[in-house]
């Protein structure tokens, strides 16, 4: 190899690791297999053992982009993703989603809103494709790329409120949500998502609590997810009353009950990271 090209070479990989490169190219291919797999699923895959398949092989080829650009392009161990202890914080994720969800359902409950009138069918717990790629690839996407990468340069709190917005404007494209329901996924959901990241500095808490508040909200309790269509779930349901407390067509993500909820365990988790010195602080303060 000659010197000219050796030296091309290291030129394009210095543009490859610069943070807003390594931001805009992860993101749009982590966004690019997320989308065509959920498209896929939703095309061609109705019934729910073909969807698993489809739904893995997706969260997979997520793996294989993200770990090898890690060490092709930025030249480091993938922390975020490693297996010891993956077990336990994945449990411990999906045991506060199931959690706060079923919380915030109770509530309902209790104030007259929501009312569980029979089982619909057993079959309809059987989780989908879809249900597997969405936490996978939103945690790598927004936590893993966008968090991380502002955090490298900006420090923990700003990445915190870039990649939260970043989050809920994502979904204003979803059908039937709302600008309270964006809003909510923003000032409240998008922390409670970083949260665990900023505590374990490991993605698996997060994709663990994402796919289990989503899952307990349209498979078990019938909701609508982030202003999609109601699901079918476990539970035939009624939710009704003020929109405030309802959501309306957001579904409860977009209500007052499930804010509060949401935000007090973003609080506890935001302040274990700080009792913990989990925050990062800014480049420049760094370098002091």
């Amino acid at each position: 190899m000659d010197t000219q090209t050796d030296s091309k070479i290291r030129l394009l990989l210095r543009i490859l690791r610069f943070p807003l490169t390594r931001l805009l190219l992860l993101s749009y291919i982590l966004f690019y297999v997320t989308f065509s797999g959920k498209v896929f699923i939703q095309t061609f895959t109705p019934s729910p053992v073909p969807s698993l398949i489809v739904g893995l092989l997706t969260v997979a080829n997520l793996l294989l982009v993200y770990v090898s650009f890690a060490h092709f392009v930025e030249r480091r161990s993938v922390s975020e993703l490693t297996l010891p202890g993956m077990g336990r914080e994945l449990g411990i994720g999906l045991l506060l989603g199931f959690g706060l969800f079923t919380t915030c359902v109770l509530i309902a409950m209790v104030l007259g809103l929501y009312r569980i009138e029979g089982i619909d069918s057993w079959q309809q717990v059987l989780p989908t494709g879809g249900a597997l790629v969405t936490p996978v690839g939103e945690e790598m996407l927004f936590r893993g790329v966008v968090f991380r990468i502002f955090e490298e340069v900006f420090g923990g709190w700003v990445a915190l409120i870039v990649s939260s917005v970043a989050f809920g404007l994502t979904h204003s494209g979803n059908e039937g949500e709302t600008l309270a329901g964006i809003a909510s996924i923003a000032i409240v959901f998008g922390p409670m998502l970083a949260a665990p990241y900023m505590v374990t500095r490991r993605l698996w808490m997060g994709i663990g609590l994402h796919g289990a508040w989503n899952y307990t909200m349209g498979k078990i309790f019938s909701g609508s997810v982030s202003g999609g269509q109601t699901g079918q779930g476990l539970f035939k349901t009624t939710f009704v009353g003020p929109e405030l407390l309802t959501g309306g067509s957001a579904g409860m993500e977009g209500s007052l009950i499930a804010i509060l909820v949401s935000a007090t365990a973003s609080v506890i988790l935001l302040i274990l990271a700080v009792q913990r010195g989990k925050i990062v602080p800014p480049s420049w303060k760094r370098r002091a």
